[in-house]
């Protein structure tokens, strides 16, 4: 409240406006409070606009960190694959050796099979062929992808080369294995040729449709080649016979046995004991008469009895 003074007349003085000492505390403590009010304001402010700048520094030292890590397993990843890299080429040079190795080996196959080289080849890759597929190989590095390709080919070839040789030795021991060869007895020799000749019991001019080898009776009488018994029995004129069927057109007879061993349906292998030496049927003395049968017309046994079987494996 503002009061006027005294008059000028009581105080000898122009009149002038006094303030209430209430009055006057008052607006010093609204003007304290607003200075610390805007200070206050002030720091709020400082420390709202100082802590974006100090996460985001915060934020880069975290990440100079991680860089610092991941460089780091970088150069380990670098360094196990390099070992992985120089441990895999390792393995190549020894894949590739083996499979020069395998390739001798083929080589050698093929000529202890005796294989006509035009027949088989094992150094020149098969003829192939096929729809391409288009499938991305895995990142590899150039050369080290180029030696995998190559030698992955290359395995593919001979694995191709060896099936064909081993169709064909096996073709070619199994050929050989029913293929009529070798003489039906030890010991014996020829007494009677195949073709005409004077027929024993009578002197005409007859034709005799086998061998007649002579060996002592009861003597053990051998197949000559694998095959299946297809009869065991009598027939007339050979007396005791064994006939076996041996695939592929060739059937052999063995006639004039003393006793028959072998029975019908049986699987022999050449050199089996399938009868005994004898003088049944037709017969002037004991030997054992061997007929060679191909695609239904007798053949001259000669040529293969003459020849001589290697010795194989039995299947």
């Amino acid at each position: 409240m503002i009061l006027v003074a005294r008059s000028a007349k009581t105080t000898g003085h122009s009149p002038q406006l006094l303030v209430c000492p209430r009055v006057r505390r008052r607006t010093v403590a609204a003007t304290s409070a607003f200075l610390c009010g805007c200070a206050l304001l002030g720091g709020l402010a400082t420390l709202v606009l100082a802590n974006p700048r100090d996460r985001a520094l915060q934020e880069i030292a975290n990440l100079h960190a991680q860089v610092g890590n991941q460089k780091t397993q970088l150069v380990s990843v670098r360094e196990t694959a390099q070992r992985d890299m120089d441990a895999m080429a390792l393995k190549l040079g020894e894949l590739q050796a083996q499979s020069i190795r395998l390739d001798a080996l083929g080589q050698r196959l093929a000529e202890t099979g005796k294989l006509d080289p035009r027949e088989f080849d094992f150094s020149r890759p098969p003829a192939l062929g096929g729809p391409e597929q288009n499938i991305a190989p895995a990142g590899l590095p150039s050369n080290l992808d180029a030696s995998l390709d190559a030698l992955r080919s290359r395995f593919d070839h001979q694995q191709t080369q060896l099936g064909v040789l081993a169709d064909l030795l096996m073709n070619r021991q199994l050929d050989a294995r029913i293929k009529p060869a070798g003489m039906p007895v030890v010991d014996g020799y020829i007494a009677s040729y195949f073709g005409v000749r004077p027929d024993p019991f009578n002197g005409r001019r007859d034709f005799h449709p086998g061998l007649d080898i002579d060996v002592p009776k009861g003597s053990p009488v051998h197949a000559v080649a694998d095959g299946v018994v297809t009869f065991a029995g009598e027939r007339t004129g050979y007396g005791k016979v064994v006939e076996i069927d041996h695939g592929d057109g060739y059937m052999t007879r063995y006639a004039h046995n003393s006793k028959v061993l072998a029975h019908v349906g049986e699987r022999v292998h050449a050199g089996d004991v399938i009868s005994q030496v004898g003088s049944t049927g037709r017969s002037t003395g004991p030997h054992v008469h061997f007929e060679v049968w191909y695609q239904g017309r007798v053949v001259n046994p000669l040529a293969f009895v003459r020849s001589t079987r290697s010795p194989v494996g039995r299947g």
